[in-house]
This record gives C-alpha cells, sequence and structure tokens, in this order.
C-alpha cells in the first residue's frame, strides 16, 4: 500500500473505511482528532499476505470498543469472549472495506489474513509505521488506525506473489 498511491490518498482511503464502518457496524461516530488512546488498550492487527506487503493495526480504548461490541450486539454487557470476537469481526469488514478500494484505485488484487486480537496494545515484528491515523468518539474514548510498512531494506512494494 505504501507504493502504489500517495500516502494522502491511501489516509483518505483508510479515513473513510474507518468512519464508515465503525458508524453502520457499530452506531459509534469517530472523527479524527489529536487524543492518542488510553492506558486499558486492546489491539487487533492484520498483515496483507497478498498484493500489499504491509499491515495494519487498530489500537483502541477497551471502553470503547466495549461500546461498539454492545451496540452492535444489542446487549448491555459485554463478556471477554464477546469484545474479541466483535473487534476480530469488525476489523475483518473494515480491512476488506479497505481492500475493496485499495483494489478500486490502483487494480490490484489484494489478501489479508485473519485478524489477531491482542489485551493492551501490540507492534507487528519487522515492520515500521509509516503513518498513524487517531480518533475520537463523543465520550473523548480513543483509537489509532497504525498503518505499518516493512522495515527499511525490506520488500514493501506491490508483489504479483501469492
Amino acid at each position: 500500500m505504501n507504493t502504489a498511491m500517495s500516502k494522502e490518498e491511501l489516509e483518505k482511503i483508510l479515513d473513510q473505511a474507518v468512519q464508515d464502518v465503525t458508524e453502520c457496524t457499530a452506531g459509534v461516530r469517530l472523527r479524527q482528532g489529536t487524543q492518542s488512546p488510553g492506558e486499558d488498550l486492546c489491539t487487533v492487527q492484520i498483515t496483507f499476505d497478498r498484493g500489499f506487503r504491509t499491515s495494519l493495526t487498530l489500537c483502541a480504548d477497551t471502553g470503547l470498543l466495549k461500546r461498539m461490541a454492545s451496540n452492535s450486539f444489542h446487549e448491555e454487557i459485554v463478556s471477554q469472549e464477546d469484545l474479541e470476537e466483535f473487534s476480530k469481526e469488525y476489523f475483518n469488514v473494515l480491512c476488506g472495506r479497505i481492500a475493496g478500494a485499495m483494489f478500486r484505485a490502483t487494480q490490484v488484487p489484494a489478501h489479508f489474513g485473519p485478524p489477531v486480537f491482542y489485551r493492551g496494545r501490540y507492534e507487528p515484528e519487522g515492520r515500521e509505521i509509516q503513518f498513524i491515523l487517531t480518533y475520537s468518539d463523543e465520550c473523548c474514548q480513543g483509537a489509532q488506525l497504525i498503518h505499518h510498512v516493512p522495515c527499511s531494506g525490506e520488500d514493501g512494494d506491490i508483489s504479483e506473489e501469492d
């Protein structure tokens, strides 16, 4: 994703997908801001293993993810298992939307592995941050969508490999 289009174009695609998918699937409006998530965090991560050699990480306040899961499941109380399941499914839908938008923009088909959920902050090995989009909701809870590329010297370009 890092060489197929400008960073600004990619940021716009990611931002639109985050806002649309979050509102449609969880009934929460996120807006870009500067407030980073707090200390009680969860992270969901995927790696594009075909088409692009990048990864995306969503690091969010646990309270925000619980509220999103609660809205989605129409349940007041959300178990840890429900939180993890919702977070992975939400991120899968988000990344599917991003992959579709990227295909329309570049004509490069992409594939990503299943989302992986972590308690706390997770940083993928062998990757460096290209940019971070920071969001907050109306309750001042935050999330960051982080675009990672392979560390300098590794191939991060578009690939036609399987």
